[in-house]
Parts: C-alpha cells; structure tokens; sequence
C-alpha cells in the first residue's frame, strides 16, 4: 500500500526563531529525523512505497534522502577502501516527493497527490510527526474487512491537565482527562478513493472528509492504549530524542527480533 506523508507543514512551536526552516518532521530523534522514523514503521509492516506531500522547508526533506548515508544508521564492513552494508534501511523504498504547496492544509495536500494513490483500493496517510508501537497490520485488516472510507487510530488525551466537576462551589470529583470516555486523532489513517469525493479544495481531511464520512457512518475508528507518542513540541521531541539513546525505543519495531512463525 503506498503510504501518503504529510511533511509540508511549518511546524511553529518547534522552530528556533525566523531563520529556521526546518520543517517539523525533519527534528532529529538520535542520528535520523521523525520522517526517517515514520517512514521505518511503515517499512516494517511492508509498505515502502511513500509520497511525500512538501512544502514549508522542501529542500531539508529532498537533500536528505538525496545524500543519504546508509552507515549512519547499519553495520557495514569497510574493506580494500569500499564500504560493504551489512544491512540497509531504504534500499528497496520507493519515495515520491510533491510540492503541495507552503500553505495547503493537510486536505489540500492530499488532493494534490491524488493522482499519486489512483488504483489504490486502500493507501495509508500520516502527520510525519507521531511515533508508535500500534499493530499496523490489525488496523488495516479491520479497515480492509469493513465497507469505510476512511478508519483513524484513535488514543486517549495525552493531556495531563485534570478536569473538575463542580455541583455549585463544591467540587464533586476530580478526574485526569486520560480517564475520560474520550479519545483524540492520533494521525495514522487508512483510506480508500472515497475519501477524495468529499474533500473540497482547501479542505481539511478530518473536519470535512472524515466528518464527512463519520455522518454516513463510514468512518471507523482503531481505539490504541500503547506506546503513541507526538512531538508537537520540543519537550516532546526531547522526551523521545532521550528514550532513544537510553535505548527505551519501543516504536523501533524493526529492532525488535520477530516471533517465531510469526508473519511481518
């Protein structure tokens, strides 16, 4: 399935000040960026076919792969001067890189990739800027079961803001947002062409599209308690730049030996 990655956006609350354009997805979690990261999860459950849908700070996103150097991140012998890989991270990846446009929303850009997904009955899309440990393949097999449009994995609020009931002035109960019967888009999606036919221009995919859908009820949701993590901010991006190099990496599936007789 080809894997739609949404990396054009400005990503204000990570930037250093004016003169940094690094777009969001390009901040480093140890030797790689979140995209590398994103991207491996997919790579890992066999989807290797990405399009990537630029814009705000293009150029940081196309000079990396252009100059990709595999022994950052894999074991490799270096014999008679020649380097020989042990392994390789994106040696049988497909990558297509699109100018969406520096202020397209995340609908818009969809719909310029439109052309990239035809003949796709299912393809995946992503914020570029979340990590997790969610079971990709069981989200897509219930999606691929159902008649939807689109599913979304859906996790708790990661807020740790506590909310308060209040009977008048006095305090009936205090609860923590995450044990609220409530959840939030946590930006791994799967969708079929249907998708497209209610995204208008410069529309937004989960307030149109998939509001959309949700109405016709054919929008289904993924529920997810584990490891999910974004980095919207530069704690968060910290918190999961630390995990990495304390070696905590749950979302590094591909580090990870598979089961025995299990299957990708």
């Amino acid at each position: 399935m080809k894997v739609v990655l949404f990396c054009g956006g400005y990503g204000m609350r990570m930037r250093n000040g004016p003169a940094d354009d690094v777009p969001k997805p390009m901040q480093m979690v140890g030797p790689r960026p979140l995209l590398w990261h994103v991207m491996r999860y997919y790579a890992h459950f066999g989807h290797t076919d990405f399009v990537l849908c630029l814009g705000y700070g293009a150029r940081h996103i196309k000079d990396f792969f252009l100059s990709y150097t595999e022994t950052a991140s894999n074991d490799f012998v270096l014999r008679d001067g020649k380097v020989e890989l042990l392994s390789t991270d994106i040696s049988d990846w497909t990558v297509t890189f699109v100018h969406t446009g520096i202020e397209s929303s995340i609908g818009e850009r969809l719909r310029r990739v439109r052309e990239h997904v035809e003949g796709e009955e299912i393809f995946l899309a992503n914020y570029a800027d979340v990590l997790t440990d969610a079971p990709l393949d069981h989200m897509i097999g219930a999606f691929a079961a159902s008649e939807a449009g689109a599913s979304m994995m859906v996790v708790p609020p990661q807020s740790t803001f506590h909310c308060v009931e209040l009977d008048g002035h006095t305090v009936r109960s205090i609860s923590s947002v995450s044990q609220l019967p409530v959840w939030e888009n946590a930006g791994f999606f799967a969708l079929r062409q249907e998708v497209f036919d209610h995204l208008p221009e410069n529309g937004d995919l989960v307030e149109d599209a998939c509001g959309t859908l949700a109405e016709k009820g054919k929008l289904i949701a993924y529920p997810y308690r584990g490891f999910w993590q974004p980095a919207d901010t530069f704690k968060e991006r910290a918190a999961l730049d630390a995990a990495y190099e304390s070696g905590a990496r749950p979302w590094m599936l591909w580090e990870k030996p598979a089961a025995v007789g299990a299957g990708a």
